[in-house]
């Protein structure tokens, strides 16, 4: 059901540092990192614009001139560096949980929150955006498809929510709840 919190393990206090969104993209993973930094005073990294930054060059460049496997090394050398920090929103890129090791070093360092949403609300999201290289082409067949490749990534998260009818304050206040506890 739609904006219901599913429970997927529990985290103790500890590995409440930080917050760490994963998700398919169009799942509202950066708008409602930006509300949980405003509401908790944390830091806000996404971890996109990190790579952007540490690479000097776009996301689509990247997989463009080197491919999609070494965007994957870079992501995963700018997640390990973000989550050494504590107090921070990590929005991480959707595919973030594909490389070995990632979903453990998120495990560890936060609590990780699984944003969904419907087939449907994900391609009204995400059609037309340019700034998504795995969508080339036919954008609707690419979200179908990448959907189904990751149907289990992103089921380690210590919660769930489905953001399909909520708006980003709601999706934040589920999420606030579990890390308050």
């Amino acid at each position: 059901m739609s904006g219901e919190t599913e429970h997927q393990g529990s985290a103790d206090a500890g590995q409440h540092r930080n917050i760490i969104l994963v998700g398919m993209m169009g799942t509202g993973k950066s708008t409602v990192g930006a509300l949980l930094a405003e509401e908790l005073g944390h830091e806000l990294v996404d971890l996109d614009h990190i790579i952007v930054e540490s690479e000097g060059r776009s996301i689509a460049d990247i997989f463009a001139a080197d491919g999609e496997a070494y965007f994957r090394k870079a992501e995963s050398a700018a997640l390990q560096r973000m989550l050494e920090g504590e107090g921070r929103i990590i929005s991480t890129g959707g595919g973030a949980v594909l490389a070995p090791g990632n979903a453990e070093m998120m495990l560890d360092k936060g609590l990780v929150v699984a944003l969904t949403a419907t087939e449907e609300a994900i391609i009204n999201r995400v059609s037309g955006d340019l700034n998504r290289p795995l969508l080339a082409g036919n954008a609707q067949d690419k979200v179908r498809a990448i959907m189904e490749q990751r149907r289990e990534a992103y089921r380690f998260a210590h919660c769930t929510v489905d953001t399909s009818e909520l708006s980003a304050a709601e999706v934040s206040q589920h999420i606030l709840m579990h890390y308050r506890g």
